[in-house]
Parts: structure tokens; sequence; C-alpha cells
């Protein structure tokens, strides 16, 4: 399992170390220039290239790369182009906000999304599941900021039973964390569904029913751990998108967060804060799927025998 572990924090180094170069290479290619916007409309002569200097756009782009790269070994992701500030301690107060959206959305997914696949499978064909099928569709095709927008207007504007932005109070998450929260649950409950369905053909579920056990004993104690296995990893994913998919409810309702950070700084082509944030949402990516690897190894014991059989050869090689 160490070794496990180690190997993969290994691979990070060259998945990182691509993401930074196709980043690098998308802003040079990307029309608009920061020196253009910070000189303003009329600038006085020689301060375009001033400013183009001070920044060091006039320098080629592998230079500029190895600037950013070597300044990120260092623990120094540099300082925004507008704002002059510290861009690792923009990130690090920006990105609680954006970790709580995205955890509460896939616990409430999965709250909704778990059982509400597990109903569709046992009642396969039948009112309720063609009802999970038709919803799942609808909430999966549904744009997120139309169904965002929509909760503003229902819940904000018509009924002001809630905050239209801004997450002073625990009311204003409630509509950020469910428009977020519908995606995602829908996806869930058509993977439960599926695996569920596909679970209990199998001939050890057939067995138990034999034996006379009731049926909520057969999905609950022997069908559902290994339909859930899947699901696992599914939300694992979404989690780990959904933190820097998070940018739609937090331009909608003013949450100051890292996505909409970034969003900022790509409209005002500040390289460094754009290059900073998505290294640093690479780096946490990384990191959740890590996790939720290490999570799958202790609830399916097939890859806890897989690792442990490893183990036991790498002993007999070194007594051999």
């Amino acid at each position: 399992m160490i070794r496990y572990i180690i190997r993969r924090v290994l691979l990070f180094i060259p998945i990182l170390l691509g993401i930074t170069i196709i980043v690098q290479v998308l802003l040079t290619l990307a029309p608009g220039d920061p020196a253009r916007i910070l000189a303003g409309s009329d600038p006085e002569p020689g301060e375009y290239e001033q400013i183009r200097e001070d920044l060091g756009l006039d320098k080629p782009i592998y230079e500029r790369y190895w600037d950013f790269l070597s300044g990120v070994l260092k623990g120094d992701f540099g300082a925004s182009y507008t704002t002059k500030r510290a861009i690792l301690p923009e990130i690090m107060m920006r990105f609680p906000y954006t970790l709580l959206i995205s955890t509460l959305s896939v616990v409430l997914a999965s709250l909704i999304g778990i059982p509400l696949g597990i109903y569709a499978a046992t009642h396969q064909y039948k009112f309720g599941d063609k009802a999970m099928i038709l919803i799942s569709l609808i909430s999966v095709s549904m744009p997120a900021f139309w169904f965002a927008l929509l909760l503003v207007r229902l819940f904000s504007v018509q009924w002001r039973l809630l905050p239209v932005s801004g997450v002073k109070t625990w009311q204003g998450w409630v509509l950020p964390v469910i428009s977020l929260a519908l995606g995602y649950a829908a996806g869930i409950v058509r993977q439960m569904r599926s695996n569920m369905l596909e679970v209990v053909r199998q001939d050890y579920i057939t067995t138990a029913r034999a034996k006379g056990q009731s049926e909520g004993k057969v999905l609950y104690n022997h069908a559902l751990g290994n339909a859930l296995i899947p699901v696992v990893m599914t939300i694992g994913s979404m989690y780990g998108m959904s933190l820097g998919g998070a940018l739609i409810a937090e331009m909608i309702f003013s949450i100051p967060g890292l996505g909409s950070y970034t969003l900022t700084g790509l409209t005002n082509r500040d390289y460094p804060v754009i290059q900073s944030s998505v290294l640093f949402l690479s780096i946490i990516f990384c990191v959740v799927m890590l996790l939720i690897d290490l999570a799958f190894a202790f609830i399916d014991p097939r890859i806890r025998s897989q690792f442990a059989r490893k183990k036991r050869t790498a002993m007999k090689r070194q007594e051999a």
C-alpha cells in the first residue's frame, strides 16, 4: 500500500508539469494583452512597453514558464497583475468557500441519489422507476446556471424566503448547494440504479433468496455493499470536479470562492492568478482522487487482497 501511494504521488509530478505547460501555452496563444489592459485606453508614450517589461511579458515563453515554476517550487505563486497582492494568501482565503460549497453539494447529492437509485432499482419498470429516470434525465440535461437563476427567481425574488446572494448566514448557502447538488444527484441515481440491477441478478443473490432470507436483508446485507463500490468512485470524481466546477454558483450567488477569483483573473488576463489557481485546483484534484483510491481499497476486499498478494510475492523474492 505504501509503495502504491509513493508511485501515485510521483505520478503527480508529470501530470502537474503537463498541466502547467498547457496553461502557459494557451495563455500565450489566447487573444488579449494584460499590459494593454493595465495601460488603459490612452497610455502615456512608452507606458505600454514599460508595463510589459515590468511584468516580464517581453521575455520568451520558456523564460516566463521557468520563472513561474521556480517560484512555485520556492512556495511563491507570484503576485496579481491588477491588485499587486500575493496570490497564495488570496487562494488560501478563498478556497474554504469553494471547499464548503463543493462538500455540501456532493453530500446532499449522495443523500438524495443513493436512496432514490435503490428505490428505482427495486421498483424496476414501475411508475416510481420511470419517474426517477425521467427526473434524472431532465436534471442532467438542465443547464446549472438556468436552474440556479430559477431558484433565485422563486425563493429569493418572488417568495423572499432566502437571500439573493452572499453567504453571511447559513441561509445564503442553501440555494448554491441545491443548484449544484441537483445535477450530481441525477448522475448518482442513474449509477446506483444500474449497479443495483446488475448486482441483484448475480448468483449469490439468488442463493440468498433461496435460503429464505427476507428481501430487505438480501438487498441491504448482500447487494448494497457491492453496488456501492462503483458509486463511491463516481462520487469521488464528482467531488474532485466540483472543486473547479463551482464557478457558476459562485458567480451567480456572489460567493468569494476560488472559482470566481479565477474567472476574474481570466477576464483581466491576469496570468499569474490563472496559472496559480489552475495548478492549485489540479493538486487538490490529484489528492482527492488518491484518497478515493485508498478508500476503494478499504471498501473492496478484492483490492486489499491484491495488495496483500503483491506484498507476499515481494517478500518471497527477497527471501529467495
